[in-house]
């Protein structure tokens, strides 16, 4: 019978051929075995430390992998062992480097012939079931009305360990001595049948990241539910988060939305709580309330200074003013030995274009606060501080902070479009807190991928164009002696890159993951 309707067929092929689709992928077992990802999962992780069958190494390389080649779910594993050519690769790579004993004692992890080169969908479920907390979980199904953040168990605690160590081997190789650290939620909507409802009246989750600018990755994230507001105990996961840094950090920063105005967080940042890092500068999104307007109210018209943007080389209004505004909350006016911080206002003037039609209140139909100043209607933005303004100024300040919001939703775009973070496996919240996790692992190693290996060019590309030139290639895998060969088609335009990409991960030195 007839496949189709143009002049070709489908056939499976009769023998083990050796062709991968992935030729590219093996360059990220370079990077990660360079960066000590492996052993760091083995000496934080310990769930199958004494066990038969997959260690922890390779259950999670193997998601991480996944994530990388594209996959969205636990099945998709089917499809990576699938691939004869990669599982081949794969094999050889886990067993390098160790010694003849070391290699028999992986072997006797198995009862019968290992048949597989990455666990299947019902082993990794069960592996995955081992991150989540039974006790754990009566105490949330209790808190489905207020907002209850599940204690991590010792493994889920030993992912954080492994970033944090992928962390400090990416600033041994690169090193960063300031920490300009962004912290923003994102909600990651799903239809489980017990996850609970967030701000915007969906079914999702919301986890909490710190994005570490300079480096380009992310530091710490929390898996939340929905329900838990994004500023909701951000004091502790900002220490935490603190705690995750390299050795050789000596500063840090602080940038947030105004789910960061919480006092408590802005007194221990500008008293210098934190024994390691001391005063921590800020700048924070701050609650445009009442008073804020009325503050805002009472600055003179010539105390408003233009924004201007950079269009090449020229400097142009961008139609925003600024000011600095004399604002005390109550919260800090009781004490005169409280800290003081700055306090500026954004406004922009609304046009007839911003107001949506058939509404005569414009701030009941737009999603921002606004005020009337001398008989005009400003959309306004409030921003807190504790950095001088010797240091930088109200319009530099403001800038300065704006610049986390492109690159933390293209981010969050990222995880949850691009890699596995928009399809959570499971219902149990342990279960979908570790996926998260690897998810993150997953973005981080190709972060660092393309800031330690590929060329320049390759820095601002998404995944998409990622798998597109390196990693879904195809390619034969050949078996010579002791030696294996990757054979990509002549004249390919990305062997070059692969060639490369390994030429600058052999120049990196070896990273101890401790």
């Amino acid at each position: 019978m007839t496949q189709g309707v143009l002049p070709f067929k489908y056939e499976e092929e009769k023998s083990k051929s050796g062709m991968t689709a992935l030729a590219g992928l093996p360059i990220y077992l370079d990077l990660a075995r360079v960066l000590g990802l492996s052993a760091s999962i083995q000496k934080h992780v310990k769930i199958r430390e004494n066990s038969q069958g997959w260690t922890d190494s390779q259950a999670l390389t193997s998601l991480i992998l996944l994530n990388l080649a594209g996959g969205t779910g636990v099945d998709d594993l089917k499809i990576l062992n699938a691939d004869p050519g990669f599982c081949e690769v794969l094999r050889k790579t886990e067993l390098y480097g160790f010694k003849r004993k070391e290699r028999r004692e992986l072997e006797r992890r198995w009862r019968k012939e290992k048949k597989r080169f990455v666990p299947s969908p019902s082993a990794m479920f069960r592996y995955l079931s081992k991150f989540h907390d039974a006790d754990q979980e009566k105490e949330r199904e209790a808190c489905v009305t207020k907002a209850f953040i599940p204690t991590p168990n010792n493994y889920l605690e030993g992912l954080v360990k492994v970033n944090t160590d992928l962390c400090d081997a990416l600033n041994s190789v690169q090193p960063h001595k300031t920490a300009t650290l962004d912290m923003d939620a994102t909600l990651v909507e799903t239809a489980k049948k017990d996850a609970l409802y967030c701000y915007k009246g969906f079914k999702s989750y919301q986890p909490l990241n710190t994005w570490w600018a300079e480096q380009g990755i992310i530091l710490h994230t929390e898996f939340r539910d929905g329900n838990v507001p994004a500023g909701y105990e951000q004091l502790r996961v900002f220490k935490e988060a603190l705690a995750c840094l390299p050795k050789n950090v000596e500063t840090v920063r602080l940038r947030s939305d105004t789910a960061g105005y919480q006092h408590e967080l802005l007194k221990y940042c500008e008293m210098g709580s934190n024994k390691r890092f001391g005063r921590i500068e800020f700048a924070i999104g701050c609650y445009v309330g009442k008073s804020f307007k009325e503050a805002a109210a009472q600055v003179s018209e010539t105390d408003w200074h233009p924004m201007y943007k950079t269009v090449g080389t020229k400097q142009i209004e961008t139609g925003t003013q600024w000011a600095e505004i004399c604002f005390v909350p109550n919260k800090i006016g009781h004490s005169k030995n409280g800290p003081e911080y700055r306090y500026l206002a954004k406004r922009q003037l609304l046009t007839e274009q911003l107001i949506l039609p058939g509404m005569e209140d414009p701030q009941l139909s737009l999603p921002f606060p606004t005020m009337e100043m001398n008989s005009s209607r400003y959309k306004v933005f409030g921003v807190v501080t504790n950095i001088s303004e010797a240091k930088m100024n109200g319009e530099e300040l403001i800038h300065w902070l704006h610049a986390r919001c492109g690159k933390s939703e293209e981010v969050h775009s990222v995880m949850k479009a691009d890699l596995a973070g928009g399809t959570l496996p499971s219902a149990d919240f342990g279960k979908n807190a570790a996926w998260w996790w690897i998810m993150i692992l997953s973005l981080n190693l190709n972060l660092m991928m393309k800031k330690l290996a590929l060329e320049p060019s390759m820095a601002n590309k998404r995944m998409k164009a990622i798998r597109f030139s390196i990693i879904n290639l195809p390619g034969r895998v050949i078996k010579r002696s002791r030696e294996l060969l990757l054979r990509i088609s002549q004249g390919h335009p990305s062997f070059k890159l692969l060639i490369d990409a390994r030429k600058r991960i052999a120049m990196l030195q070896p990273v101890p993951s401790g």
